[in-house]
């Protein structure tokens, strides 16, 4: 991953987890898991809402993910090994707005960050302000350790930026089911009225970009 400049990426063991099937129908018991971060300035932007700069970027770092992703995925088969590229944003389910499985759950059992009070993985170097990659894998690889507790504190900026009020305010923690922090129909359909120009509704971004762990990042001198 070094070899890409992405500087914040791990292993996560998934042996728990119900993981997508090769085609001889066999699950992964790992996957390596990455963060990309978004533009700083561009994610502050859009407190109030999403607009074209962040549309472009959230397209532009999606693209690179399934990039990465593939030729990750094919390297691994190159070496004998099973591999599985998870897509950016792709949604399988269009009922339960979900992919074939969550890019959080491999990226905090990677050891990434947390969960924030918005749903969205949270990371120590970046906030919430990056988007995750995902590979699935029988490469035996050192996992984790797993995030196992949430740093958000008392912290509900997030819950009272969302125009949806979609955000529960639950604290997160392992297991915790996404429907006890999260409206996701609520948050899709307030999307898709308000936003609809940004990828047919899909993007947002207001709770990600109010979070203190991803605006400390505007006090870093060489911020772009």
């Amino acid at each position: 991953m070094e070899a890409h400049a992405i500087s914040l990426w791990g292993a996560a063991d998934l042996r728990e987890f119900p993981t997508p099937r090769d085609a001889t129908g066999e699950r992964f018991p790992r996957a390596l898991a990455w963060a990309i971060p978004m533009g700083p300035r561009i994610m502050a932007g859009i407190q109030h809402g999403p607009d074209q700069a962040y549309a472009d970027e959230y397209a532009r770092v999606n693209r690179l993910i399934n990039q990465l992703s593939e030729e990750l995925a094919a390297e691994l088969k190159a070496r004998g090994l099973r591999s599985l590229a998870l897509p950016a944003s792709h949604r399988s389910d269009t009922v339960a707005l979900q992919g074939d499985f969550p890019h959080k759950t491999a990226a905090t059992r990677a050891g990434l960050g947390w969960i924030g009070r918005h749903c969205q993985l949270v990371t120590r170097p970046f906030g919430p302000w990056v988007r995750l990659g995902t590979v699935f894998t029988d490469l035996e690889i050192p996992c984790g350790p797993p995030a196992l507790k949430n740093f958000c504190g008392s912290c509900t900026r997030c819950v009272e930026a969302c125009p949806a009020q979609a955000l529960k305010g639950s604290a997160w923690y392992p297991g915790l089911a996404r429907e006890a922090m999260l409206d996701v129909h609520s948050c899709d359909a307030w999307k898709k009225q308000h936003y609809f120009q940004f990828h047919q509704g899909h993007a947002c971004g207001i709770c990600a970009a109010v979070c203190p762990h991803g605006v400390k990042l505007l006090e870093k001198p060489d911020t772009d």
